[in-house]
């Protein structure tokens, strides 16, 4: 560990800034979907440029299994046992607003004002703190409101569910919205009597004049230009390819007759679209090539030596119990990448995430790792890498800043998950091993106590059966029971979360 001390104090001498840190995360992103993991149709190259010159992860795990609580975790640094949001949900006062909302009650239910996030720990060592995209910790008058949260700067989305239209009628300049030339409409929209679907002209009512990802971007290079001369942190929570489907047509046009393609009429949840297939993979491309205008300018600004690039997801694809939702064939991508499941599960498929980072010079360009990590790490990884390690609050995480920096490193004793969600799971990582546990909640409510009876355990072998289709829990009673104990010790009770047959 000596020698890792010594670069990065060697590293930071002779550098007069501390580096840049421009974090990215995809929204229902699986590693499939991108070329550096195997992507065949779909093009990404800037975003496989990043990882040709850093280091790939081949076993990130994402935070959790749906949108909040992962993010959660991620600006925490406490994995989903310990973090205070552990399920998708809307704050009190913004229930029945899922899609339009009123945007002083929009927003999620909010993380407590004394959290510290990992915005708040960059913001305390100086850097100044940018946000841009999703949000989804808490409405804009909340404990869990991003300027209340670290960042000294937000554009973008609060809610959830607003961002599942990429053409809003507005969005949030930090604490105010500006009104954007869109029309209002709802993303889970649907065809009126007189609309004929066979029709592309009868799609185009679902589409506006402001793409929010581009405006999203647009934002992002300002806040870089704008602190180009100091350490900045700047995080990159775009939505993309959340649904709806919707991307420009200079975009789709890329895509329109490379494959069948028929058109996605509505039935399975948010707005039709006539080419499903090429709006999904031009929505990644698109988010690719604004990737690509961020590099440019980190370039053209000098900055290259002084910026570590992260690319993340922040859960799987909606594959397996999702498949086909608003039109989206994850499958047809193979976004999990034969995983089992996706988004809202436990399973790999759900809890995936691509993992890239690049820092040219420092970390060594084409390596891949495959140590098990995860978001509740990246907090003390960055701050390591900054000089900032002392500054790190109490976190579940483990620094993988020597693996980066290619030291050896000891593997994680094991990683934890838990989701209040779908019937309440849990997931226990020990080395090869993968234990889950579902229906530990009733479904639907996530109340009261379930029935032993309908509590399943599974265990498998993750380095032989990636694809989680061998239960071997009866053949190793021993090493479940163990795992079980880990888990046990790993969950603390949450009055806003319970999960009754794990709180007792």
């Amino acid at each position: 560990m000596k020698s890792l001390f010594l670069l990065l104090a060697l590293t930071l001498t002779a550098h007069a800034r501390q580096p840049n840190v421009i974090f990215i995360m995809a929204d229902d992103l699986g590693p499939g979907d991108l070329g550096c993991y195997g992507q065949k149709i779909i093009k990404t190259p800037h975003i496989d440029r990043m990882a040709a010159e850093g280091m790939r992860f081949t076993q990130m795990y994402c935070g959790n299994a749906v949108c909040a609580p992962s993010r959660c975790v991620l600006m925490t640094g406490l994995h989903p046992g310990h973090a205070f949001i552990r399920d998708n949900r809307q704050a009190d006062d913004a229930k029945g607003l899922p899609d339009v909302g009123k945007q002083e009650h929009e927003g999620q239910f909010p993380i407590p004002a004394e959290t510290v996030t990992m915005a708040e720990v960059f913001h305390t060592i100086g850097y100044p703190t940018g946000g841009f995209g999703k949000w989804g910790l808490g409405g804009p008058t909340s404990s869990g409101a991003q300027l209340r949260q670290g960042f000294d700067r937000w554009f973008g989305y609060n809610c959830q569910g607003v961002a599942h239209n990429f053409y809003p009628t507005y969005l949030w300049d930090d604490d105010k919205t500006i009104d954007l030339k869109n029309p209002p409409f709802s993303a889970h929209d649907t065809f009126k009597p007189d609309e004929d679907p066979t029709k592309p002209e009868s799609y185009k009512r679902f589409q506006g004049r402001e793409y929010s990802a581009d405006l999203i971007a647009e934002q992002a290079l300002k806040f870089a230009r704008d602190n180009k001369d100091k350490p900045f942190f700047l995080y990159w929570p775009t939505t993309v390819p959340h649904v709806a489907l919707q991307v420009p047509d200079d975009s789709l046009t890329e895509y329109i007759g490379k494959f069948d393609d028929p058109p996605y009429t509505g039935g399975k949840g948010y707005i039709p679209h006539f080419r499903p297939k090429a709006a999904y993979a031009a929505m990644i491309t698109r988010m690719d090539r604004e990737i690509g205008r961020m590099q440019a300018l980190i370039t053209e600004l000098g900055l290259d030596d002084d910026t570590i690039f992260v690319f993340v997801s922040d859960n799987g694809p909606v594959s397996g119990t999702h498949q086909g939702l608003a039109g989206t064939d994850c499958a047809f991508f193979n976004s999990n990448e034969g995983r089992r499941d996706g988004k809202g599960t436990l399973y790999e498929g759900g809890i995936r995430s691509p993992g890239i980072v690049r820092w040219q010079g420092k970390i060594k360009a084409g390596t891949t790792s495959d140590r098990i990590a995860g978001f509740e790490d990246w907090m003390p990884t960055l701050l390591e890498l900054v000089g900032a390690k002392d500054k790190t609050p109490p976190t579940d995480g483990i620094s993988f800043a020597p693996t980066l920096l290619g030291e050896k490193q000891t593997a994680r004793d094991f990683l934890y998950r838990e989701f209040h969600g779908y019937g309440g799971q849990q997931m226990l990582r020990m080395g090869d091993w993968k234990l889950v546990r579902r229906n530990l909640t009733p479904k639907g409510k996530g109340k009261g106590k379930a029935k032993a009876a309908g509590m399943t355990e599974e265990l498998f072998n993750i380095a032989k059966d990636p694809a989680e289709t061998q239960d071997v829990a009866a053949e190793h009673p021993d090493l479940v029971a163990k795992m079980k104990t880990i888990m046990a010790g790993q969950h603390a009770p949450s009055a806003d979360f319970p999960m009754k047959a794990l709180d007792q």
